[in-house]
Parts: C-alpha cells; sequence; structure tokens
C-alpha cells in the first residue's frame, strides 16, 4: 500500500468535482501526497492509503457511479481510513436542515455502517439553470430550490484540513 491518497467523486454538472479538486489541493498543501479522479477512472485501491469519497445529491441519492463505486469496493474501503461527502442542497443555512435530517443516502447507509468512515460531510451545492434539461427546470421550479451557487468553501477547506491534520498524526 501506498501513502497516496485517493479523492473520488462523481458528478453531473462539475461542481462537486470542483469540491474534491479543491480537498486534493488542501490536502497537497498540508504534505500529503492526493489523487483526484472520478470514480469511474479508479482502478485498485491498493494503491491508496485513504480515501475521500464524494457525490453529488439528487432527490436524496448519491450518483449511480459513486453509489456503485461504493458498493464494488466495500471491503478495500473498510480496511483504510474514509471520509465520505455530499454536496446538493442550495440555499442558505444547515445543509441538513434544508434537507429535512437527510445527511447521507438511506439505501447506502449499511455499506457506510460496516466500512466505518472517520467522518460524513454534507456541503451545499450548485444549481445553474442554464445547465438543467426541461424536466429538471420544471423539478426545480416545483420544488422551488434555489438557483446559485451555495458552496461554503471555507467549511469545505476546513474539513479537508482536518483530514490532512488527521491523516499526518498516523503512523505512514
Amino acid at each position: 500500500m501506498d501513502t497516496k491518497v485517493l479523492v473520488a467523486y462523481a458528478t453531473k454538472y462539475g461542481a462537486t468535482a470542483e469540491m474534491a479538486w479543491k480537498i486534493g489541493q488542501v490536502l497537497r498543501e498540508a504534505g500529503v501526497q492526493a489523487e483526484v479522479l472520478p470514480v469511474d477512472r479508479v482502478g485498485d485501491l491498493g494503491a491508496y492509503r485513504a480515501v475521500v469519497l464524494g457525490s453529488a445529491v439528487y432527490a436524496g441519492q448519491w450518483r449511480k457511479e459513486a453509489a456503485a463505486f461504493l458498493e464494488a469496493n466495500e471491503q478495500a474501503l473498510a480496511q483504510r481510513p474514509v471520509w465520505l461527502f455530499s454536496s446538493g442542497p442550495t440555499g442558505e443555512g444547515d445543509p441538513a436542515q434544508l434537507m429535512r435530517g437527510w445527511r447521507f443516502p438511506e439505501a447506502l447507509q449499511p455499506i457506510a455502517d460496516r466500512i466505518q468512515p472517520r467522518d460524513v460531510a454534507f456541503f451545499h451545492g450548485v444549481l445553474d439553470m442554464k445547465k438543467l434539461n426541461l424536466a429538471e427546470k420544471l423539478i426545480v421550479k416545483a420544488i422551488k430550490a434555489p438557483a446559485g451557487d451555495f458552496r461554503d468553501w471555507e467549511a469545505i477547506t476546513s474539513w479537508a484540513a482536518g483530514i490532512a491534520k488527521a491523516l499526518k498524526e498516523e503512523s505512514w
């Protein structure tokens, strides 16, 4: 096993990818070797000492490719430090409150429980009306979701710095 950390993500329109790249940047600036990849480009996890895995959230669900990655790699993930993050709601305030207490996809919770991630974070996302198809625009209008970029870069940076600190405190 190498000393690299994998930051893997699933995104639809790119906002979660940008968050993953920021997490990777913070890890590298703290002296942690990090590789940032979309989940569908990740090979063998044996090359990684730890994994940060994130997905965009739509209707309370992770992207299919992120869920499939989590399921397919459960055993490997359970053998190393793992951090999970979701990006989704738009608007002001606590993301979990905006999602009425939702913090992680219910269908994936048993896998997360077995993996025992160090932390599960939930961050605000982006809603760019210009990128949505007609069906998505109708749903957004029906649920009155606020459009815009609501990502809290300070919270994302702080969370990533905490990961770097935890990794550096452990013996590699």
